[in-house]
């Protein structure tokens, strides 16, 4: 038999933000607040980001890798489709990540918003599809955990 190509994955992390549902859920929905905060990067320049935030409605964000990176000029694009949406609780999305015009990945992601003791648990669940040439799971949760701090800093806490 020959060797299957595609690396499947799943990984959970859960992080506390010490503000209500309705905050953190209006930070991931809004994509005026999601602009500033979500595709921004150290290794590459945003090009464009659309959000339609229903389900049903597209994401999609296209920058390109700078010189800090080890890919100048090459574009890196997410384009993900909202499956569900309760407000101040749950977003699911299926997401296609695409390096160089190339598919690398795609994702089942959720995102469960939980009120806690100090503000609201967040969950994101990631059930990953690698493809040849991507970044692999390892590398992927990093840049969700990443991303997460970024959250954290546009809701006004670390």
């Amino acid at each position: 038999m020959e060797k299957t190509t595609v690396l499947h994955n799943t990984f959970v992390i859960e992080r506390n933000y010490p503000k209500p549902p309705q905050e953190v859920f209006a930070a991931l929905s809004d994509p005026e607040k999601k602009r500033r905060w979500y595709p921004v990067g150290e290794q590459h320049d945003v090009e464009s980001f659309e959000m339609e935030f229903r389900p049903g409605g597209m994401e999609k964000t296209v920058s390109r890798f700078n010189d800090k990176s080890l890919f100048p000029g090459v574009i890196l694009m997410a384009e993900a489709i909202y499956q569900d949406i309760v407000t101040n609780r749950r977003i699911v999305m299926a997401q296609t990540m695409s390096l160089g015009g190339r598919n690398i990945s795609s994702a089942l992601i959720t995102i469960e918003l939980l009120k806690g003791e100090k503000g609201t648990d967040l969950i994101l669940t990631h059930q990953g599809a690698f493809f040849e040439g991507s970044d692999g799971p390892k590398i992927r949760e990093e840049g969700w955990r990443t991303i997460l701090g970024k959250l954290a800093d546009a809701l006004g806490n670390a």
